[in-house]
Parts: structure tokens; sequence; C-alpha cells
């Protein structure tokens, strides 16, 4: 079948959220054909190019998100009195105060946000874009009316007009896929199963696909977009009707992401209870855990006998939610029950943040444990080390892991522990806190605390360092628990399933019309589109249904990388 891929800021490109998974995902299911439409987050991403793409990918379109050139469209009389319409009843459904508070907007809420948000892209369709309306001063006024008006919000009423234009640019950008032109025969309209790799902007073009060429849609969240624009508008971002009306904005956008699409496959539970929260139906979510390279910790799990007995290790990267503070603290309390105990961190900062996070814990750790002149440890042998992956000590990610008995993780903030899936495919016994994922993940197979508990954390540590056979029997669990849940292979596999269960379930019909405007019966036969090179490398896209005939179709506000494998 025709897959297409859904990205943002990630996949095809170089850098950027995602990447490994998507370019996994399109390599282990070669039986398929790809069609990827990118959406970039910076001038520096694009810059950087694509990754190699294998032959399944027919064809890769990129659109960028920051920034959007005025589209040049003047629109009529008409054109302008239905994008008032439309963008009234947006503004209006954003505005609205919802009695369900921070759940899921009302139904019909709901149904007026959908309404508008395909109003305007049909809008979009018909006369060529939306840039400059989404600009204009007359959707500025069409907000500030929305918030005066009886039912809004009590926060939008106090909204003044800086406020006003930075919720207007905001959307605009948000709604910047409305004006692309991916949506007809010739791009995801040919589509028999659209796949949203996260929610938000990534899967607005698959809520068109599905509105215009009733294209099935597959939204996958690793992590809640939602959530992340939470955060991200904090008390410091933005004034208080500023966050509101952009928390309302992107909260009616998941309900409808999540209205609409067949099935939905959260990354793990804590993504699943947002979906939920947020109207989506649990017949229709299931939980496919991220697929992780097994083989690179085949090694060290195979051979657990060869680590430290005494070294405590932590590995990832530095920065102040890892909360290495906490774990300094508790370090201390280890050593005065096993003074022979030693801690190493292996990890390079995250930025500049996680630079001088770094030296404050340095200078943490030559406080907590000066240089011993007798004892244990000779002169100016600190107990705890600082190290980076890659040195002589642990020149790869399963050396680091193995290098010591017990792996810690003691974040305060985690999604999905990438860090302690690694621990468990190389078979160590872990003391983790419970944050984000961590409990789903670890099962029953490794120690779990408060976060910011030291005492907490120093127990559990002490109690695996003088407990082997325990640690044996908890690596060996937790190694298998990893290969069963979280390889490449089982993430491939449940996809490939879920394809086939969407198109078995949504199978997509198009209508073929004749010169006079009348059904073509049979024109789209099930045979008419079979992955792989059936045509010469010249030749043109083909209109499904239609062979032989070849498609001008313009391309406009995109731009189209050739890949490997275009027909």
């Amino acid at each position: 079948m025709r897959i297409g891929l859904l990205t943002e800021g990630g996949y095809p490109f170089v850098s950027g959220d995602a990447r490994l998974w998507c370019d996994r995902l399109v390599r282990g299911l070669g039986q398929h054909e790809f069609d990827i439409y990118a959406l970039s987050r910076g001038r520096q991403q694009e810059d950087e190019g694509l990754v190699p793409l294998p032959p399944q990918v027919g064809r890769v379109r990129t659109a960028p998100l920051w920034t959007a050139e005025d589209d040049g469209v003047t629109h009529g009389r008409r054109a302008r009195r239905r994008f008032t319409e439309c963008y009234e009843e947006l503004a209006g459904a954003v505005c609205a105060a919802s009695d369900a508070g921070s759940g899921p907007p009302s139904a019909d809420l709901a149904d007026r946000f959908g309404s508008a948000l395909y109003g305007l892209a049909e809008l979009a369709r018909d006369e060529g874009g939306l840039v400059g309306a989404l600009r204009s001063d007359a959707a500025v006024r069409t907000l500030e009316s929305a918030c005066r008006a009886p039912g809004a919000l009590r926060t939008a009423r106090e909204a003044r007009v800086p406020d006003l234009l930075a919720v207007a640019a905001h959307l605009e950008r948000a709604l910047r896929p409305l004006s692309l032109d991916w949506y007809d025969d010739a791009g995801l309209g040919a589509a028999d199963l659209c796949h949203a790799t996260a929610g938000g902007s990534a899967a607005l073009p698959g809520l068109l696909a599905r509105h215009f060429a009733g294209v099935p849609l597959l939204v996958t969240e690793y992590g809640v977009q939602l959530r992340s624009h939470y955060l991200a508008l904090g008390p410091d971002a933005a004034a208080p009707a500023v966050r509101a009306l952009l928390a309302a904005f992107h909260g009616r956008l998941a309900a409808e992401v999540y209205r609409r699409a067949e099935i939905l496959t959260p990354g793990n539970g804590h993504a699943r209870r947002w979906q939920e929260r947020c109207g989506a139906d649990r017949s229709r979510i299931r939980t496919v855990y991220p697929g992780m390279d097994a083989a690179r910790f085949t090694e060290a799990g195979e051979s657990p006998d060869r680590s430290d007995p005494d070294a405590l290790v932590w590995v990832g990267r530095v920065e102040p939610t890892k909360d290495l503070v906490s774990l300094l603290h508790a370090f201390a309390e280890v050593r005065k029950e096993e003074p022979k105990a030693r801690l190493r961190i292996l990890g390079a900062p995250a930025g500049p943040e996680g630079e001088a996070y770094l030296g404050h814990c340095r200078a943490l750790a030559a406080q907590l444990f000066p240089d011993e002149a007798e004892g244990v440890h000779a002169v100016g042998d600190n107990p705890v080390s600082f190290e980076e992956i890659g040195g002589p000590e642990a020149p790869t990610p399963a050396d680091a892991y193995a290098a010591g008995a017990v792996v810690v993780l003691s974040s305060v903030v985690e999604g999905f522990p990438v860090g302690l899936i690694e621990a468990m495919f190389c078979g160590r016994a872990t003391v983790s806190t419970d944050v984000g994922a961590v409990v789903e993940v670890i099962g029953g197979t490794g120690l779990v605390v408060p976060p910011r508990n030291p005492r907490a954390l120093a127990e559990a540590c002490v109690a695996l360092l003088r407990d082997p056979e325990r640690r044996a029997r908890l690596g060996a669990a937790a190694r298998a628990r990893a290969l069963e849940l979280f390889t490449v292979e089982q993430n491939i596999a449940a996809f490939h399933g879920i394809y086939l269960e969407i198109v078995s379930h949504c199978p997509v019909r198009r209508v073929v019309l004749d010169e006079a405007g009348e059904p073509l019966p049979f024109a789209t036969p099930a045979e008419s589109h079979v992955p792989g090179r059936w045509t010469g490398p010249t030749a043109r896209v083909l209109p499904r249904g239609i062979p032989g005939w070849a498609t001008g179709a313009p391309v406009r506000a995109t731009r189209v990388a050739a890949a490997e494998g275009v027909r």
C-alpha cells in the first residue's frame, strides 16, 4: 500500500525529532511504498539536507513552518466574506468558555471548530492560499470581536492589542498547512493511509487529506504535542490572555485530531491518558512502544559478570531535570553504608544550561567527597567521577552501562526513559525515580523510589549493592522484558498490523468522472496501484485509476525533493 508519512521537524532531515524511529519504520516496512511530507522548523535544518533514503520512498515534499512568504493571493469580495465567516467561527470556538474545564470540548464546540477549520481549508484550495488573509487586520479585528463576545473566556476578555497580535500571528503559523497543495490526487489524495508521526501541525495535513479525499489517518504520539504547548506557554513566556487563547486553540486542534483519526498509537500509558483526557475514544487507541536497536547491547547483556560490583552508574545528558544533585547527596549516604562504593556519571552537558549545571555538580562532589588522605581510597582518588561516553573507559553506551553493578536514574522529569531501556538491554539491575513512564517501562524488574528523595534513593542502591544474587535476577528479568516489548522488530510488526487493520476497515474510495461529469464505473480497481518500478525513470507521477495520463498539477508553497526511486 502507499503510505503518506507526515512529519514535523524531523525525518527525513539530517537533524530533528523522531528521525531514527521514522527511518527504522520506513526501512522495516519495505513491502509498502512511502511518500514523505515533511514540515521543517528552521533554515539550518533544511540546509543540512536529507538522510539517505531507501528505495521504497517514492518522493519527498517539504514545506517550512518557520517562515511563509506572502502568497500574493488577493481575495475578491466573495472570498473575503467566506474567510470572515470561517475565521469568525474558528475564533468563536477558540474563545468560548467550555463547561468541561480542562477536559475535551463539548460536541458543539468541537463541531464548530472542525467546520471552521475545513471551511478555511476549502477556501485555501479554491483561492490559492490564506497567508495574507490570516495576517490581515481583518483577522485581528475578528479575533478581538470573539474575545469580547458573550460567553467568551474571562481571561480572553482582558486581551489587549499586543495580545491579539501575538495570538493572530501564532494562529497564522499553526494554520500554514492549510495553504499547501498536498491534498489533490497527485499528493496525499493518492495515499491509502496517512501516518502522522506527531499530533498538532504534523497531523493537520492528515486531517485535510481525510476531509478532501477520504484517506484514513493514523496518529502516533511518542511525546504529547498538547502537553508540550502547555509547558512552553509558561507565565514567563506570554501574557495570561495569550496563554489562555493558545491553550484553547491547541486543545481544540488536539481534540479534532483525536476525534477524526482511525487509530491513535501513543508510545506509553502517560501519552495514552493525555489522549483519553482530550476525548479520544479508548477503543481506537493502541499503545505501541518505541522500537530500539537491541543488538548494540547484546554483548553487555550476555556477560553481566564483567561489571564493577561496587560501582553505581548514571548515563545520560547532564541537565537540571536529571537531578544529579539529589543523586550526589544520595551517594553520600551510600558511602556511609558501603565505603567501597563508587559513582560514575557518564554523559555530556546539554547546552549552556547543562554546562553550568555540570560545573555545579562537580563543585558539589568535591565538597561532599574531599580527597581522602587515609582509608580505602588514595589521595586524589575521588569516589565520584565525571566522564563522557567515547573515552577510553567507556567508548560506547553499552560499555558505560556495563561499567557498574547498578544503573541509577534520578530524574524529576522524564518522558519515555530511553536510557533505562538501554540499561535493561544490558541486563543491569536499576534504581529509578517514579517519573514519566518509568514504572510502565520497568515493570517489576527494578527498584523505583519517589523523586527528590535522596534517602530513599540511597537505601535502594545499598540494598542492591549488598545482594549480588538479587541484582542478577533483576538484571535478567529486565533484559527479558526489554527484548519482549521495546525492540525495533516489535515496533515494526505492530505498525504493519495496524496499517492492514485500518485499510481493511477504511478502504479509500475515489470517484472518477468522465468528460460529461458522470462517474466512471470500475475506474479505480484494486490493482490500480502496485508498489515498485513499473514505468520508466523519466515518467511522471500518474493519477491513480487513470493509467497512461500524465498530470501537470502545479506545485505552490512547497518544494519537491527528488529521492531515489521517484517514478
